[in-house]
């Protein structure tokens, strides 16, 4: 096996032409941090890597957008920001050592996409590279961009199926002047559900809102069926919250820093995770079904639920009550039988993408759950 690291993208595009002229399978990733994410790629004859592609293409922080090459480290990016008080605030997971692209290509976010988003919410424009040897830009630099076809959109999630990205255009957010982290304890699923509702009917709409069964809550260091609720803004207003939740745990700087960054680490720590789209009110269904640790995005639907073995995972995501749930095995340490249950009619327009853009089905044969 061949690994290649281009130093430019051109000299990527020209690699994955090659690799097309010859018939042979590609791998691409960025630093592989998430490789154990979206289903294993199967055997390549060669691998191109991103990270050769590190560098910032254009940044004004006036205009509260940025352009960076694919293969920049996620944290590097967040220190840039950080001087000049900005964020793209998507909390993935393997931060520490995940790249831009890796991050675009895999849909990562985290605890915050209640208030700000997934990554579709914040780019704004890529470049790639095709097999046949093209860069191709789609979107831009400015937030409102009706010119052309958002084909930004079809690579963000796509785990390097249709074409490599080498850069990643986005639209920045100014970071809160504080922010304050809240966490209330229960005796029970229905409890923590019950308090969810009040919060979500309330004035004070929080950033991250979250829920963690016992397991999950351990797993952190806390205690019970637990919420943790994220604020920010001026210190009025995080008096509010202060009023509005009293008796809850306060967190702030490091303590709440570190608090979070143990719940945005949660599935790359287990050896499976299924992921679990739902029903908003279904919040106290889910943490009552999993039988390990779990964490749900309690404001959005989402939840991840950790096992321990492939066939338990499957098990779970197969048993009828759990039918009207959408369920991806979406981190794996072993080959699992079955990583996408029930793809639906879009796995159709997903194989069609596919083909227009690699016909040949040579780009990371085997990711997305194993259906592309």
């Amino acid at each position: 096996m061949r690994i290649l690291r281009p130093g430019t993208e051109q000299e990527l595009a020209e690699a994955l032409a090659a690799a097309a002229a010859a018939g042979s399978a590609v791998e691409i990733r960025g630093a592989g941090s998430k490789r154990r994410m979206g289903g294993p790629a199967a055997e390549a004859e060669a691998v191109v890597e991103t990270t050769g592609l590190a560098k910032v293409r254009q940044y004004d922080p006036r205009d509260l957008t940025i352009s960076v090459e694919a293969g920049m480290r996620w944290q590097e990016l967040c220190a840039l920001l950080d001087e000049h008080r900005q964020m793209v605030p998507l909390d993935p997971p393997c931060a520490a050592e995940a790249t831009v692209g890796g991050v675009a290509a895999t849909n990562s976010c985290g605890p915050r996409r209640r208030q700000y988003g997934a990554a579709r919410d914040m780019v704004i424009g890529m470049r790639y590279a095709t097999v046949e040897g093209m860069v191709a830009d789609t979107g831009g630099m400015v937030v409102k961009n009706v010119a052309g076809l958002d084909i930004h959109k079809a690579l963000i999630g796509s785990f390097g199926t249709l074409a490599a990205i080498t850069a990643v255009n986005f639209k920045l957010a100014p970071k809160p002047e504080h922010t304050r982290t809240y966490v209330l304890s229960f005796p029970s699923a229905g409890a923590a559900a019950d308090r969810r509702d009040a919060i979500l009917r309330g004035y004070l709409q929080p950033a991250a809102l979250d829920a963690l069964n016992p397991a999950a809550a351990a797993l952190a260091g806390l205690e019970g069926f637990c919420l943790l609720l994220r604020a920010g803004g001026p210190e009025p207003l995080l008096r509010r919250y202060d009023r509005e939740l009293e008796g809850a745990e306060r967190l702030e700087g490091e303590a709440e820093t570190g608090l979070w960054r143990k719940v945005e680490e949660f599935a790359p720590s287990q050896p499976f995770v299924v992921r679990v789209g739902h029903p908003i009110a279904a919040l106290r269904e889910v943490l009552e079904a999993a039988p390990g640790p779990c964490v749900c995005r309690a404001g959005t639907g989402i939840s991840y639920l950790g096992f321990d073995e492939s066939a338990r995972a499957v098990q779970w995501m197969l048993a009828p009550e759990r039918a009207s749930w959408a369920r991806l095995l979406e981190w794996a340490s072993a080959p699992a039988e079955i990583y996408w249950p029930d793809p639906g009619l879009e796995l159709d327009w997903m194989k069609k993408i596919k083909a227009a853009f690699d016909p040949k089905g040579l780009l990371n044969r085997g990711r997305l759950y194993g259906r592309i």
